[in-house]
């Protein structure tokens, strides 16, 4: 218990020492920078100084946002706005669009569906994680899509988090009364006919989504399969016997499942010790308790550095290996074991059926 209490107090340091995000608005537009859309639904209640709180609204609020993006920065790095803004440097406002009902909004991202050439007509649905505000999933959504180079329409659910380093009870619960809304927020982007829908959830945002899409299938069997086309965990807060539940529920997955999981998650290390398990599925230790499910295991753990709870999300490295997905794909198929040239700079390792070890070439001198 002392060194639950420990860790827990170095956690609480170490996110105390970060700066939060907030709205600021730029100034105007700023040669460089890269304007972004993206599309919002949001249970949190609204509130005139921050856009929206993070308290719980039965109401979903939806919106269109623009945001500023600063050149020169390391892809996966976000500066937040203090002080005056500075679009040079930091992640900034440049317009922000509400609309009054669901149909509105639907309508608005059909036309941007539409206006865009074939290929490149799909929904991104970006979901954020435990001790987030507003403003940091939003700016977290637009570098994403930027930096992942997503040519569809970037859409994000900002569900209530407390955003505070204590409230991780609470934000289970938030994660739990936010279910309806993402459900409303699906059946909004559905309604706009994407070619592609693909939704992609950190931390605590996977369980939030693995439970609207399980009450999804149990209303409409076999609806997940055919609505959604990918899911993407990255690092998700989820037991793992309940994720299994979960997916024994949906039944018929999306055609593409992706688990990014890290043995060096230090946040999902305490997650797991206060909440009296082995492990959570984001550090899940042996693939095999997942192997006999569609899903697909990517291992980064030798790209994990500092907290490691968003590692696909930060690191540049990974960046640019994901990019790749062809390549990767390859590589899976092609049962590649501990050996480099596929993708530059990386050793990729087939564990199974299940799962890919994604290292450093670095790893070669230890092998």
């Amino acid at each position: 218990m002392l060194r639950q209490i420990a860790m827990l107090l170095c956690l609480v340091a170490l996110a105390g020492c970060a700066a939060r995000g907030m709205v600021a608005m730029a100034p105007e537009a700023t040669p460089g920078t890269v304007e972004r859309i993206v599309y919002v639904g949001t249970t949190r209640m609204a509130d005139a100084g921050r856009l929206f709180a993070n308290t719980r609204s039965e109401e979903l609020s939806f919106g269109a946002f623009t945001v500023s993006i600063p050149p020169n920065r390391a892809p996966g790095v976000i500066a937040y706005p203090k002080g005056q803004p500075d679009p040079g440097r930091q992640f900034l406002m440049r317009s922000a669009r509400m609309f009054d009902h669901p149909s509105a909004f639907t309508a608005a991202l059909a036309r941007d569906i539409a206006a865009r050439p074939r290929g490149k007509r799909a929904a991104v649905v970006f979901v954020h994680g435990f001790n987030t505000n507003f403003a940091e999933g939003l700016y977290r959504s637009a570098q994403l899509a930027h930096d992942f180079g997503i040519e569809g329409v970037a859409v994000h659910y900002s569900w209530p988090s407390a955003a505070s380093p204590f409230g991780y009870g609470h934000d289970r619960d938030s994660a739990l009364f936010a279910r309806r809304g993402f459900a409303e927020l699906l059946e909004a982007l559905i309604a706009a006919r994407p070619d592609e829908l693909l939704i992609v959830a950190h931390s605590m945002g996977g369980l939030l989504t693995m439970e609207t899409l399980r009450h999804m299938a149990l209303a409409k069997p076999g609806r997940v399969a055919r609505e959604i086309d990918g899911l993407i965990l990255l690092s998700p807060d989820i037991d793992v016997d309940v994720f299994r539940a979960q997916v024994r529920d949906i039944g018929a997955m999306p055609q593409r499942v992706v688990v990014f999981t890290s043995q060096r998650d230090r946040a999902l290390s305490l997650s797991a010790r206060l909440s009296g398990s082995r492990d959570r599925l984001g550090n899940i230790r042996n693939v095999a308790d997942v192997a006999d499910l569609n899903v697909t295991v990517l291992d980064v753990t030798g790209f994990s550095t500092g907290m490691g709870h968003f590692t696909a999300g930060t690191s540049p490295d990974l960046f640019r290996l994901l990019r790749d997905v062809p390549t990767l794909q390859q590589a899976f198929d092609s049962g590649a074991a501990g050996r480099p040239g596929l993708l530059p700079g990386t050793v990729i390792t087939v564990q199974n059926a299940t799962a890919i070890i994604l290292s450093p070439l670095t790893a070669l001198a230890r092998q």
